[in-house]
């Protein structure tokens, strides 16, 4: 009798090659059904990616390593096939998009694939379409994926899967670099692919953006599975020390003991009442800088153009020390491109910033990064060192600055001790991540800038980070943070800088600016649920 699964996990166990006798999944059974939508979730290093790349036999023709068990897919062994044979069956999405894209158009990445399958001309253009159409990326069509941004990127990549129409679509951390418009695009395309009888398998850190969506969730702790279960059951247990941050609803509603736990906050919404709302699960902004703190950024009309086009408009802003500003807007409003201005890698086309009252203009690059300490949303493109350690401490011995406490605080607060003596590109996209952070801040600058921090990190880290935030505050440290994850902006940033289109849209604290509806909808953004339930509770104070 024919299996009633697509995918088949049975008595798993694989280390990479150089985890020696560390597996990183062990005993892993586990089956999945050919039209199931499954979120894979757990703390970094939980093993979710590892066991994605087991689906699609990356795991073990690709990375080698030691395995054990099986994993069959539509009945046959994955060591019985190859990558390719499993093409058309098993598309995955990686973390990192830019890993997967390499022709010269976007148009050019989804020919590529269905071109490898040999199918007719006819046929090709009729998938590309409806690929494009799907995921709404028309006017990414004749441009280079590697001029895009993380967001678009991540788009381009789901369109090029789609377009080969596997049984099962795999995405590892498919919502890290997207903007809330463009989330709520690839879910309601997500959701038209499982209606259509196709599997969708998410790894994910985001749960607030996936669980309302799944229909189940699979728990990795260490490389095993610790739960199986529907959500609503999920969330029925103790889920504290696997590394998952709830749902703002799914916390408020445990902690309310209802007898039904809302998965999103439109389930909240219609149980609520302003007195049940539990005050210390509504984050609180960090305070103002003092009002007699000094400037160390200010930014005086700046545009910027890279050829023909203007991608900052008359840009205007100052940050004192101990300020917290964050920058938000949807992907393609700029953000990334006014950072690199902070340290000296992109200079103005007009207008003038200063970086400590000095001239930045006046300095090299090198000589802004004793101030400005930034890091990037890929982290692959700061490496340059093979060690982890060397790749922490190369900036502050060449800028005369190294301290070793110091250094030896940030290897503990970022969890990198195991880490120190591997190359840093051999590393998960988290473990990177926290790289380079260790890296900007060793330096001791005093201005940190962080472009996406929290993206493809567990609670864990982002518990470490904001306490990490909090901390610098306090010595005086002025903050940027370059972010899409609006509830971390919300709780670590007093001050929004909302960017639409290369120019502020709104610039003010986080209630101010989410109340702001014309401003929100011109970046593409869209409240948090914790603003929405204040609303909400204002607005039945009102009414009695």
């Amino acid at each position: 009798m024919a299996s009633p699964f697509f995918i088949e996990a049975e008595h798993l166990e694989y280390a990479y090659r150089k985890s020696g006798n560390n597996p990183i999944l062990k005993e892993v059974n586990l089956s999945v059904r050919p039209d199931e939508y499954l979120l894979i979730c757990g703390a970094s290093g939980s093993g979710k990616s590892t066991l994605c790349r087991t689906f699609n036999a990356l795991i073990p023709h690709f990375y080698g390593g030691s395995f054990k068990g099986e994993v069959r897919v539509a009945g046959i062994s994955t060591a019985k096939q190859t990558v390719g044979n499993l093409f058309s069956q098993v598309g995955m999405i990686f973390q990192n998009p830019e890993a997967q894209l390499f022709n010269r158009t976007v148009e050019g990445e989804i020919v590529f694939g269905l071109e490898s399958l040999g199918l007719s001309r006819g046929e090709i253009e009729r998938r590309t379409i409806e690929a494009v159409d799907m995921i709404g990326i028309e006017a990414l069509m004749p441009k280079n994926p590697q001029e895009l941004s993380g967001g678009e990127q991540q788009l381009v990549c789901i369109a090029a899967i789609m377009a080969l129409k596997p049984q099962v679509i795999i995405l590892d951390e498919p919502y890290a670099n997207l903007d809330p418009v463009k989330v709520g695009m690839v879910r309601a395309a997500l959701g038209k692919i499982h209606r259509s009888g196709k599997g969708v398998i998410i790894c994910e850190h985001r749960l607030p953006l996936t669980v309302a969506d799944v229909q189940r969730i699979v728990v990795l702790h260490a490389g095993r599975i610790v739960l199986d279960d529907f959500p609503e059951k999920i969330f029925r247990r103790d889920l504290k020390g696997f590394g998952l941050e709830l749902p703002l609803a799914v916390n408020i509603g445990q902690r309310l003991k209802l007898t039904e736990i809302p998965l999103d906050i439109r389930q909240l919404e219609n149980r609520m009442s302003s007195g049940d709302m539990p005050p210390d699960l509504l984050p609180a902004p960090p305070a103002p800088p003092a009002p007699n703190a000094a400037a160390v950024l200010e930014v005086e009309r700046v545009s910027f153009k890279l050829g023909r086009s203007l991608l900052l408009k008359d840009i205007n802003f100052s940050l004192k020390q101990g300020e917290s500003l964050a920058i938000v807007g949807a992907n393609g409003a700029g953000k990334t491109t006014l950072l690199k201005h902070f340290n000296g890698l992109y200079r103005p086309t007009a207008g003038l910033i200063r970086v400590m009252g000095h001239k930045a203009s006046e300095y090299k690059v090198s000589q802004l990064a004793r101030f400005v300490g930034v890091a990037f949303q890929n982290p692959n493109s700061q490496f340059f060192k093979l060690t982890v350690w060397d790749e922490i401490i190369v900036g502050a011995r060449a800028l005369g600055c190294y301290d070793q406490e110091w250094i030896k605080e940030l290897v503990s607060l970022f969890r990198l001790e195991p880490l120190l003596k591997q190359a840093p590109y051999r590393l998960s996209e988290g473990e990177k991540k926290r790289v380079a952070f260790a890296a900007a801040l060793s330096a001791k600058p005093a201005i940190l800038a962080l472009d996406e921090p929290t993206a493809g990190q567990d609670m864990f880290f982002r518990l470490a980070l904001g306490s990490l935030l909090t901390n610098l505050r306090a010595r005086g440290q002025a903050i940027v943070l370059v972010t899409q994850d609006l509830a971390f902006a919300e709780q670590h940033a007093h001050r929004w800088l909302v960017m639409a289109e290369g120019e502020i849209a709104a610039d003010g604290s986080p209630r101010e600016v989410m109340a702001d509806t014309a401003a929100m909808n011109r970046a593409g953004l869209r409240p948090t649920d914790s603003f929405r339930l204040y609303a909400l509770m204002d607005k039945q104070k009102q009414n009695g």
